[in-house]
């Protein structure tokens, strides 16, 4: 299997490659065009500002790119919320391949900003949670938010309910760190490469 991870101006990729390592695949780190689209499956891991991740999607045109994939796609934490039409982080239009928005977390209720750590998540739907129990405790680190719609396909509730994770035809994301997740985080990963 040929799995390509996308390069871009973002964090976490290592962590991302080792987890996949640990599953027996070997990614390749790249943002050229020709890779992308002769790949069987495509990460797009994120960590980091979504103004100026698009910023370097757009300095490569990986922005006009990544809309048209019709392989299997896997957005994870910043990559799953670039994958939206919006983001409140620099007032930045994303991608636009799935119809959410991204917004910040307020700063009530006692509860802190970045959500970070170990939560809950629920309500799951689709093949990326085959296996995954409800109420599975998955590795947050954002600041961020996807609002809850149509192609949520798990929540967590951190004040409020936001989207866990997303599926839009063969566009997948989670907002939690899969590499970071302990064995249901590598249970979802699988679950992703066996699509």
């Amino acid at each position: 299997m040929k799995l390509v991870i996308i390069k871009y101006n973002s964090g976490n990729v290592a962590g991302v490659r080792f987890a996949l390592q640990r599953l027996g695949i070997d990614a390749m780190w790249t943002d050229d065009s020709e890779e992308i689209f002769s790949a069987d499956k495509i990460i797009f891991p994120g960590v980091g500002n979504a103004a100026s991740a698009m910023g370097s999607l757009k300095e490569t045109g990986l922005d006009k790119i990544l809309p048209g994939i019709r392989q299997p796609f896997l957005g994870i934490c910043a990559g799953m919320q670039l994958m939206c039409t919006h983001s409140e982080e620099g007032d930045v239009d994303c991608l636009g391949i799935v119809p959410l928005k991204v917004k910040k977390f307020e700063n009530k209720k006692g509860l802190k900003v970045p959500h970070t750590g170990w939560d809950t998540i629920s309500q799951l739907k689709g093949p990326l949670f085959k296996d995954i129990r409800e109420e599975e405790y998955m590795y947050f680190v954002h600041s961020y938010f996807v609002s809850t719609g149509s192609d949520s396909v798990a929540i967590c509730n951190y004040g409020i309910p936001f989207t866990a994770a997303l599926q839009r035809n063969n566009f997948y994301g989670v907002q939690f760190h899969t590499e970071l997740s302990a064995e249901a985080g590598s249970r979802i990963l699988q679950n992703f490469l066996n699509l």
